[in-house]
């Protein structure tokens, strides 16, 4: 039971870092974009903040699969594994077909 309270901190950390990152960079930009000026600097800011928010349950399953091939446990680093495999392709796909041409 220790290792599964390790593995439910650590995701806790991540996520909240994640959501805390996304948050910063989302108000930040929100407000220089509000305030009119730093326009380059705010639309960044803004981007970053998406960027952040989609990469935090990645960063999680990252984390989980790390976590479970620590502690040995095969069957669910394979399929979390498995998971982060199908998050990229969703990745992919939405990159390779929302080009426009």
């Amino acid at each position: 039971m220790p290792r599964q309270r390790r593995l439910e901190r650590i995701i806790k950390v991540v996520l909240r870092a994640g959501i805390t990152t996304s948050s910063i960079c989302l108000f930040a930009g929100l407000v220089l974009s509000l305030a009119g000026g730093a326009g380059t600097i705010a639309g960044l800011l803004l981007h970053a903040g998406v960027v952040v928010l989609l990469a935090t349950p990645v960063a999680r399953v990252i984390v989980s699969i790390i976590e479970y091939v620590n502690a040995r446990d095969r069957a669910f680093a394979a399929l979390t594994a498995i998971v982060l495999i199908e998050l990229m392709a969703s990745v992919v796909a939405a990159l390779v077909f929302n080009r426009r041409f």
